[in-house]
């Protein structure tokens, strides 16, 4: 078992990826009134930057951080009172917390929409390190949020986990250097993801189970 797991938050330990592809597939007023169908994929777990230049290849001239915030906050209206966990979350928290494991959340969501979400569903105190990608020059596929996150656990990165379901998290967390765990959610993996995953597992109980099994 390794000393660190970290753990993506939307589409992994919240059921929540589904509520942000809604409001990017939406038409935003006075921002795009027309929706392209690959932004929402192409965006997920994505942030700052990284994030913009995705939004202004799609829709060259529009505001990307306007545009941005009006995404955020309605998806932050929508979490406000009830955040759907994953399956298995509380599970495979409370087993990883139970045996020494430090634990840390890192998300390209706000970091103050994550600190809520972690205390509405009754888990931030598993968690040893958060993380937001609003943080950070660089976001997913980029590797900085799992090495800083590995870095205030006081780990090196080949000795954490790292949880993901999307894309931009699984290619951040190989490059890295962490064992990288894919659990789809909306996105099945492709065989360039799979090559870079220690292993692929239906839900979080499948995750739990091979650890526990020593895997």
């Amino acid at each position: 078992m390794k000393k660190g797991a970290i753990f993506d938050m939307d589409g992994l330990l919240f059921d929540t990826e589904r509520i942000y592809r809604e409001v990017w597939s939406s038409p935003a007023p006075g921002f795009v009134p027309e929706v392209h169908p690959a932004v929402a994929e192409a965006v997920c777990g994505t942030s700052g930057e990284h994030l913009q230049a995705i939004l202004e290849h799609y829709y060259p001239g529009v505001d990307a951080p306007g545009y941005i915030c009006w995404v955020l906050d309605r998806v932050a209206d929508r979490l406000r009172y009830e955040v759907p966990k994953m399956p298995g979350c509380d599970e495979i928290l409370s087993y990883l917390h139970a045996n020494g494991v430090k634990l840390a959340v890192a998300s390209s969501s706000r970091l103050n929409l994550i600190r809520r979400n972690l205390k509405n569903a009754c888990i931030e105190h598993y968690f040893d390190a958060v993380i937001s990608g609003d943080e950070l020059e660089s976001s997913k596929p980029a590797p900085d949020i799992f090495l800083i996150a590995a870095e205030q656990l006081g780990l090196a990165p080949e000795d954490c986990y790292v949880f993901e379901d999307g894309y931009n998290g699984i290619r951040a967390g190989a490059a890295a250097g962490c064992t990288t765990i894919m659990i789809p959610n909306l996105s099945e993996p492709t065989d360039e993801i799979r090559a870079l995953c220690a292993a692929v597992y239906p839900g979080l109980p499948d995750a739990l189970e091979a650890i526990r099994a020593g895997g």
